[in-house]
């Protein structure tokens, strides 16, 4: 039996995809660190979107088959027929002659962009993470062109960033491996339930390794299941009770590996023992604490009588926490930020769920820079049974999308008639909203005017550019383009780009007054780069009294799924349905958006 919440909607992408998109996008950034033209890039990034989010297998496609597929051109599809032959094409392997993978790995750091980082392998030798630091030591950088002392605190901070995030892997990639190994496990004889716990089930954003438990009489065919494995690199350890290996993360697309904990219990302490691993330690302490003042005894075999030893309890979660007077605790809560104490006096709120999502409102197309048409989008978001969908390209102050009033005007009538177009098939039609994505400028304007925004049915507002102003200077943008009565949503409010970007420099306390008093939402965005407004924020956000909605930022049809990461992120926040403005009914959605 597999019982997951992630599992349950998790697209297992053909190997082949994800292997020919690294590629691609590889590509892209050895081309933009060397300097090649930009518009190339792009295509070359929008192709790696293409290739990950197609439904079939590119790997097995000719060069004809290969165009059908978006942002895929002829010189495009030339080059992944060679990967299908040789493994790579003969553009990358150049380019992978002039720039060391150091240098790669040094365009992740924060406030180091690739042309600099390019910079400083060809004008001071620096090749590395490791080499770039000893530089800053030295002081190196500080006569270099377009440097400076200030760089070299910035460049520092990226660095700390970054190499506290390179023992993690994002939430995404862990799920879809994790969900493999729930797969091949549960499908073993005498596996009775499978389940993985840990900081992955808990929604974080992050995960150091994966923690998956089963129950079964009999642990060792569920061993050799998982080291039969053929991505198992290596064996840490191995026994009746724990196995620990290190699983390659190359088929969820991500380059390295991630430790993999399987332990197996009896089915008679399954709850016990996923209430202790799903964690965090900190809440397991906190209970714990309780069940010592009750003068009982918990452990991950079960909750017993401290004095006598007698088991009271251990099937399930619901069962332990009740007999210590608690509300039973969702994973995501336990964080040991007040979950417990909440639980005590029977005040745990009825967290949001994916189910009760009515609509996505934040989705890109074809017409900027998504990777599937207008009406390939509005398919699956109907086909994910939403009572409304919100279509929201980009405005045009990001040039690079070349949007235009005429274009924008195009696709709203085009969207017209793909609503009017359901009548008649019997099944209950899904409204088409009309919005954009909105581009903050450093003075908090927005690109088009109030006449012509006046058309949409939302406007999201969100931050592209200029990340590094002052936090008065970033607070007074954020607040002028709440003030902007055409302006619903701000859109990935720090935006930072885990592992890549730090969010940028806001008052939080003023940013939830202004969204509070304009009735502005904030955006939970479900993309695993950004997981933003981040769940840290959420309470004090709500408290203030923000309303936000969960949206995907889908540019692929695959990114639709990406919701689940959104709700998480909303549920680690203590957040509940009407606090989403997205799991309202259609016209109390509407009257937010009119007001």
């Amino acid at each position: 039996m597999i019982s997951n919440p992630i599992r349950e909607t998790i697209r297992i992408m053909p190997r082949g995809n994800e292997e020919i998109a690294g590629l691609l996008q590889e590509y892209a950034e050895l081309l933009q660190i060397t300097g090649g033209d930009p518009f190339r890039t792009r295509n070359y990034e929008k192709a790696a979107k293409s290739i990950s989010g197609f439904s079939g297998d590119a790997g097995q496609l000719d060069e004809a088959g290969l165009q059908k597929i978006v942002g895929v051109g002829k010189s495009i599809a030339a080059k992944i027929v060679e990967c299908q032959l040789s493994g790579v094409f003969t553009q990358l392997s150049e380019l992978r002659a002039k720039v060391p993978e150091g240098v790669r790995a040094m365009t992740r750091i924060p406030a180091l962009g690739p042309k600099h980082a390019f910079q400083l392998y060809t004008e001071l030798g620096i090749s590395s993470v490791d080499e770039l630091s000893d530089a800053i030591a030295e002081g190196r950088l500080r006569d270099l062109k377009g440097f400076g002392a200030r760089s070299e605190e910035k460049i520092s901070r990226g660095i700390e960033l970054v190499r506290g995030l390179d023992q993690r892997t994002p939430i995404n990639v862990a799920a879809e491996i994790a969900d493999r190994i729930v797969a091949v496990i549960s499908a073993v004889d005498g596996c009775e339930r499978c389940q993985y716990a840990g900081s992955l089930r808990r929604f974080m954003e992050t995960i150091g390794d994966v923690d998956i438990l089963a129950a079964a009489a009999d642990s060792a065919p569920l061993m050799a299941a998982l080291l039969a494995m053929p991505q198992v690199q290596s064996v840490i350890a191995s026994g009746d009770t724990k196995t620990s290996v290190r699983i390659s993360t190359e088929q969820a697309g991500q380059p390295g590996s991630i430790q993999v904990d399987l332990r197996v219990v009896p089915a008679d302490c399954w709850g016990a023992a996923l209430q202790y691993f799903t964690g965090s330690q900190a809440h397991n302490i906190a209970v714990r604490e309780i069940a010592v003042r009750k003068k009982l005894k918990l452990s991950e075999y079960g909750l017993f009588e401290a004095e006598s030893g007698d088991l009271i309890t251990s099937a399930t979660e619901e069962e332990i926490y009740a007999r210590l007077g608690l509300d039973f605790v969702p994973a995501p809560m336990r964080e040991d930020r007040g979950e417990v104490q909440a639980a005590a006096r029977h005040e745990i709120p009825a967290l949001v769920s994916l189910a009760e999502i009515l609509g996505d409102l934040h989705s890109h197309t074809t017409l900027t820079d998504g990777v599937a048409s207008l009406e390939e989008m509005v398919s699956a978001a109907r086909a994910k049974g939403y009572a409304y969908f919100a279509v929201t390209d980009h405005a045009p102050n990001l040039f690079m999308q070349r949007m235009t009033i005429e274009k924008m005007l195009a696709q709203r009538e085009q969207l017209h008639k793909l609503e009017s177009g359901q009548a008649g098939n019997g099944a209950t039609p899904m409204i088409l909203l009309h919005g954009t994505e909105l581009n903050i400028a450093p003075d908090g304007s927005v690109d088009w005017p109030e006449d012509v925004l006046a058309g949409f049915d939302l406007c999201i507002a969100s931050v592209h550019s200029h990340f590094d102003q002052s936090r008065a200077e970033m607070t007074r943008r954020f607040r002028f383009a709440c003030e902007n009565p055409q302006v619903n949503i701000i859109g990935h409010p720090t935006a930072r780009r885990i592992g890549k970007r730090a969010g940028v420099d806001v008052d939080f306390a003023e940013l939830f007054r202004a969204c509070a008093e304009t009735g502005t939402a904030l955006e939970i965005n479900s993309q695993p780069q950004r997981l933003d407004l981040p769940s840290d924020h959420l309470r004090a956000a709500r408290d203030a009294g923000v309303k936000f909605a969960i949206s995907t930022d889908s540019h692929a049809v695959g990114a639709l799924d990406l919701l689940r990461y959104g709700v998480g992120t909303a549920q680690r926040g203590w957040l509940t349905p009407d606090d989403i403005i997205n799991a309202w009914p259609l016209e109390r959605l509407r009257e937010f958006l009119a007001a």
